[in-house]
This record gives structure tokens, sequence and C-alpha cells, in this order.
């Protein structure tokens, strides 16, 4: 056959006989060719041109590979480590072929990973009798790995109904029910936690794509550990979000204090996740984490062809809002956590109401610094910021945020106190505390710094003049270079 015939490879999936020859001498390959065309079960395919090998290779899978040792185009050798280097043919039987019997070339050989040596042109009976003990103890490798490839899709298939990181407990509680896989749902009393990276968004758009996946997965990876191992139900991960459920499938008489511990030591995480972001380059991230308790749907929600295990009800999306008023650091938790948990076991920082979207009368949300009893775990005290008086002062333009998009009316302001990232602001209009705002800013002469700096208010100082407190949730390179020229400037 010519390099023409590899085209007609066949499917490894058959298990037939696939033989490749490399060959520099078309003689040798017509010999070979003729001596296994009576097989039935041989399919032999000839490459001529060393250079080609590994693409014909890939093309037509054999189950065995006969290759010469002395060809002009590549080292006969180098060849064996080519084919062992290739992951398609790594495991492929490699017989190779001299045309002498020599030890130091047959060890060699060996060493470099073939599997047996002939000295050509062999007897046709030997080397029908090698290519079949070789192909079969290679196909036998390709059934197991399919069987095995077969189990693991089923698994896959299994623990993507249930959400993809299910701990193991959770896993074989479901599927020792005969009716784990069904679709359909039921109510179901349980604590959710909702987290986010605070203003990953405006990071993401000024890095590259493989970056941006790359902090992600930094973040997402030492997450999940700490959910795991407080034995929480992770049902989604949306984008650099997580969304996370405590008594669900299986209910535990403590699910919402492993929900706040859960959430103290994720916190305390952030340290681990920001040490590997500066060794790689990237810039640090900030964590905000909300929690709620209260009644859900919860099931496999989908089709028979595709479904997965999630919640649904109105107790998510309070989750979602009580999250989106954090800043980076902050654990808010409802007030029905709260008393699921008891209010002696918890150290909380700071109380307030709010009058998230969809809800119709204001709800009290708390920050929390730790929790007490078995977990024992604590952020650090909250200390008082004592912002620095600026000697110039420098104006700023803001735009109030409605969730994550800007409106169109901008006011003026100046900020007239900073420290790294919180500032005093005074301005035309005093938004409410947790407002988030989209702020452009300028330096004492009035050119533009960066248009893309983002805060949330934090805390309402006076009203006339109307100023107020922010928390920079999102810091462009710009505007980080003009803090700190300005604080350089304000120490000497």
């Amino acid at each position: 056959m010519t390099d023409d015939s590899i085209e007609q490879g066949v499917s490894l999936t058959q298990h037939r006989i696939t033989v490749l020859l490399v060959d520099d001498q078309a003689m040798i390959g017509e010999a070979v060719r003729r001596m296994l065309a009576p097989e039935q079960d041989i399919d032999f395919h000839f490459c001529q041109d060393a250079t080609k090998a590994i693409k014909a290779a890939n093309r037509i899978h054999p189950t065995v590979i006969l290759q010469d040792l002395i060809m002009p185009e590549v080292d006969g050798l180098i060849l064996v480590r080519y084919f062992r280097a290739n992951p398609t043919t790594r495991d492929v039987p490699l017989i190779v072929l001299s045309s002498k019997e020599e030890a130091l070339t047959k060890a060699e050989a060996f060493a470099l990973g073939a599997n047996d040596y002939l000295v050509k042109l062999p007897d046709r009976v030997e080397i029908i009798a090698r290519i079949r003990h070789h192909s079969r103890g290679y196909i036998n490798l390709l059934q197991r790995n399919e069987a095995q490839a077969r189990l693991e899709r089923a698994n896959r298939l299994i623990r993507k109904t249930f959400g993809q990181y299910l701990s193991d407990d959770i896993v074989d509680a479901i599927l020792k029910s005969p009716e784990g896989a069904a679709l359909g749902g039921e109510k179901r009393f349980v604590t959710i936690m909702m987290t986010d990276l605070r203003g990953f968004t405006a990071i993401g758009e000024r890095l590259p794509a493989e970056d941006v996946v790359s902090i992600i997965n930094i973040y997402l990876e030492t997450m999940t550990e700490v959910i795991l191992k407080y034995q929480g139900t992770i049902d989604e991960f949306i984008g650099d979000a997580i969304f996370v459920i405590f008594g669900a499938p299986v209910l535990r008489d403590n699910d919402a204090k492993r929900a706040v511990a859960c959430a103290v030591e994720m916190q305390l995480t952030m340290a681990e996740v920001n040490r590997r972001c500066r060794e790689n380059g990237y810039p640090e991230v900030q964590q905000g984490i909300g929690i709620n308790s209260g009644q859900i749907v919860v099931g496999n929600i989908g089709s028979k062809k595709r479904m997965k295990y999630g919640v649904v009800g109105r107790n998510v999306n309070l989750t979602s809002r009580i999250e989106s008023y954090t800043v980076g650091g902050q654990i808010f938790i409802s007030e029905s956590t709260l008393e699921e948990c008891g209010r002696h076991l918890l150290r909380i920082d700071d109380e307030m109401d709010v009058m998230p979207k969809g809800v119709k009368r204001p709800i009290t949300i708390y920050e929390i610094g730790g929790i007490r009893g078995e977990f024992n775990l604590f952020l650090p005290e909250k200390a008082d910021v004592e912002l620095h008086e600026l000697s110039k002062p420098f104006p700023v333009q803001l735009i109030i945020l409605e969730g994550k998009h800007a409106g169109d009316e901008a006011c003026s302001g100046s900020v007239v106190r900073m420290l790294d990232a919180t500032a005093e602001i005074r301005a035309d209009t005093k938004p409410e505390k947790l407002t988030n705002l989209k702020i452009s800013v300028f330096d004492p002469k009035g050119n533009e710094i960066t248009t893309d700096l983002y805060a949330k208010v934090t805390e309402a100082e006076t009203d006339d003049p109307a100023a107020f407190r922010v928390r920079f949730t999102s810091i462009p390179p710009e505007a980080e270079i003009f803090f700190k020229t300005i604080a350089a400037q304000e120490r000497t």
C-alpha cells in the first residue's frame, strides 16, 4: 500500500488489528503487505516517509506499529521517542525492525520504549504471531479503558444531576434512594449562601481572558475545599459567584451555623487566594458573602435528557439581594439566619435596615464577624478607619448605579479625606447607605484620571454639607497610581 491508503483508516473501537509499517523501502512495505494479505482480521497501512509517521498514526489509530531503525529522513531511535511522546501512540505496541541483530541497538530501543525487536525481513509466521500477540494485549487495554470511560461517564452524569461538586456523603445519600434521580421537588427549609468577588467585572475588563479565568479558578478551587469541609452543596458556579445550599439534599440540625462558620473561614482563606494571585502577577480580589434561611423548593429540575439538582423560590432571590449589599471582606446574614444560629453565638459587627427589590417592607441584615461555640471562628476585629484630611481635595463625578446598570445623571463632588480604599466625599447629593457608585476622578487641575472607579457608600457623615464615606470596590490601575501619588504628596 501507499501513503494514500492511510486515508482508509478504521475506527479503533472496532477492535480490528491495525498495523502501521514505517519504512523508507517500498519493497519492504510490499513484502509485509503480501505476508498479511491473507489475514482477514488485519488491516495494513504503509508509511514510506518517516516525517509523516506521527500524523499517519494519529489518523488510523494502529494497534501495533512496525518501524525501521535506519531511515534517511529521521533516525529510527528518535522516531521511537516521538511515538512514545505522542499521546495517541504512547501505549501502542512498537516493534522495531533492523537489518541485523545488534545487542547495543536493541538495548537502546527497549530503553526508549520499544516492545519488540525483529531482524528484517522476518518469517511470515513469526511476524503474524508477534503482531497478534502485541495487538491482543493492546486491544484488551483499550477494552478496559473503554469500560472505565463508560463508568466514568455514568458517574459524571450522576454527579451532574446533583451538582458537580457535591461531597461524597451527600451523593451516597441521594443514590441510596431508588428514586434519587427522578425529576421533581419538595419544599424544604434550608440556609442559602451566595458569594461574589466584589468589583471583579471591572477587573475582568482590563485583563486578558486567560488571566481572568485563572483568577476565577484559583478562587473557586480554594473556596470549594472550604465549602465541602462544612458539608455545603454547591448548586452552581456563576462566573465568579458561588451558590451554596446547607440543608439539601441532606438536612442537618446545624445547617445555618455551618453556613456562617463556612463563610467566616472562606473570608479568612481569601488571604491564600490573594497570595496565589500575587505569585502569578494578578491583582488581589475581595469577596462578599450573603446568607439567608427560609423555605424553598428543592429537587431535580429540567428534563430526562438534562437535569440538575437545584432550588427555586423567593428566598433564593433575597439571598442574592443581601449579598449585593456587601463590600469585600463582609458577611451579611438575614434575621432568619440569625434566629437559626442564636444571637448569642454570633459576633455582630453591624446591623442595618434595607429595602431590597421585590420586598414589601424593610428587612434587617447583620454583618457577622465570627461564630462562637463548636466552630469558634472569627475575622479580625473591625477598627475605626481614621481618614487623612487632604490639603488639596480632588474633584469627582458620581453616578448612582441601579443594580449593575449605570444611571444617566451625574452629580459633582470632591474627595476631602482618604486612606487606602476608603474615602469621604462631599457632593451635591447624599446617596443612601449601601448605594453602589460609579465614579469619575479628576486631578486638582481638572484633568481626567479615570471614569471606571467603583465604590459603595458605607456611612453617612453629615447632611449640610452632604458628606458620606465610601469603600472603593474596584480600583483601575490609573486610579491606584493617582491615589498613591496623592498619599505621597500628603506625607511630604
